[in-house]
């Protein structure tokens, strides 16, 4: 396999639903080859919502089950970007 995926995650309330995002991200740690994390400071606070971004490394079939165990946590929005090798 020969392609590059990049997902996108753009947590919309990162007190309520980042304790779920890091358990799929943990339970498909082997899945994530780098994983980059953005959010803004407000008034010297972390900011409600946030970015992350993850390259992945494997095999398609762990990228679909990655993906699909995201997208049933609400609050979260994912998005797939995928370069031919």
């Amino acid at each position: 396999m020969n392609e590059t995926w990049i997902l996108g995650l753009h947590i919309t309330n990162r007190t309520k639903d980042v304790s779920a995002v890091q358990a799929v991200l943990s339970k498909f740690g082997c899945t994530i080859k780098t994983r980059l994390g953005l959010h803004d400071l407000k008034e010297g606070h972390n900011a409600s919502c946030g970015i992350v971004l993850l390259e992945l490394t494997g095999n398609e079939e762990e990228f679909y089950k990655l993906e699909n165990e995201l997208l049933k946590i609400d609050g979260l929005d994912v998005k797939k970007m995928v370069f031919p090798g």
